[in-house]
């Protein structure tokens, strides 16, 4: 692997020195995500493989390339996961992407997002330096998260190398309860149950029904069980349903319209803005198609924002993919890339077309 290392380092140092640009990609699975890729391609699909396990201690540390799939697949050998389940796409999914992309699926509300579970990173700047940031701690020295950065940042802050995972086990027992429920109803319920004590793995409303699923250990759920009634989903049905929300090859997010993700406030009404799935509790909604303009007003109205999840690159280009940040945050961004890719050698446009 250091031959690769060594590779990548040419590699940028010859991009900085002539004012090119390099697109970062490792199994392509989230290309649609963020603005479109440009610069020269560097594929880390090669540098992969399990560097460190301790199934004891909860922690995996694994090369950037390694496929999703054969992490996983490593982990429930041992009865364990990523608990906050990142979204494949493709069966060609890696660590790095699933750490650049910054995605968690539908167990984000009750466990926590992508970045709550890295302990540390490995990683090349765009000065050609060898960075480690954590490893299985929680801050590095400075006191700042600094490895979590990476967590949605696209590969614009360096192309990374290693990625350090807290793990846990697989839930004990499972079950799905649906409810013939309207909107604005299954929110206010969602938002009632979020305040009890009960073993909530994740929720789905669409269409006139609410899915809750419940893990944890078997009395627990069956507890759960029965205080909240509702119709018992077959545990195969069940699986496919989180598995095709957690995929997007649920109906809902089949067609050509654009595919907006809402970030808000948990108890906020019903917007009335199209086409809508929700999960998290009331904090995620899927809306597709509609007025871009008025989706990303009504999302900072309400406290949250917006996000062009999936487009063509024209409506891209003319909305911009994520809400536009306050100058306070832009200082920040800029000055985030400049200490880490002072050539802007990385990603160029992938988070902010002037990043």
């Amino acid at each position: 692997m250091d031959e690769l290392v060594a590779e990548y380092l040419a590699r940028i140092a010859d991009a900085a020195a002539g004012g090119a640009r390099l697109a970062i990609r490792g199994g392509g699975s989230k290309s649609f995500y963020g603005g479109p890729e440009r610069g020269e391609r560097l594929d880390l699909g090669a540098y992969r493989g399990i560097v460190a396990y301790e199934p004891t201690e909860l922690v995996v540390t694994v090369r950037a390339g390694t496929r999703l799939v054969e992490l996983d697949a490593a982990l429930a050998e041992k009865g364990q996961c990523l608990a906050f389940e990142p979204p494949h796409f493709r069966p060609t999914a890696t660590v790095g992407g699933m750490l650049a992309a910054g995605l968690s699926g539908p167990r984000r509300a009750s466990v926590g997002a992508l970045r709550d579970f890295v302990l540390g990173v490995r990683l090349l700047s765009g000065t050609g330096e060898i960075l480690s940031f954590g490893g299985q701690v929680m801050k590095n020295v400075a006191g700042y998260d600094v490895a979590r950065l990476m967590a949605g940042s696209l590969g614009t802050l360096g192309l990374l190398l290693d990625v350090s995972l807290k793990v846990l086990p697989l839930p004990v027992a499972e079950k799905t309860l649906r409810f013939a429920i309207g909107e604005a109803a299954a929110l206010e319920r969602l938002n009632q149950w979020g305040g009890k004590p009960l073993p909530i793995s994740a929720s789905a409303w669409h269409d006139g029904v609410l899915s809750l699923r419940l893990s944890g250990a078997a009395a627990a759920v069956a507890a759960a069980q029965g205080l909240l009634a509702g119709e018992v989903l077959a545990d195969a049905e069940a699986a496919t349903f989180w598995q095709s929300l957690r995929e997007q090859t649920h109906a809902f997010f089949a067609g050509e319209d654009a595919l907006w993700r809402l970030s808000l406030p948990s108890v906020t009404p019903p917007q009335a803005l199209g086409p809508t799935l929700i999960e998290w509790g009331g904090a995620q909604r899927w809306l597709r198609g509609g007025d871009p303009a008025l989706i990303r007003a009504t999302a900072l109205r309400a406290g949250g924002h917006a996000t062009l999840f999936r487009a063509d690159d024209a409506l891209k280009a003319m909305v911009g993919v994520f809400q536009p940040l306050s100058p306070p945050l832009v200082r920040i961004h800029r000055n985030l890339k400049r200490a880490f890719d002072p050539q802007g050698v990385f990603n160029p446009g992938r988070l902010y077309p002037d990043l």
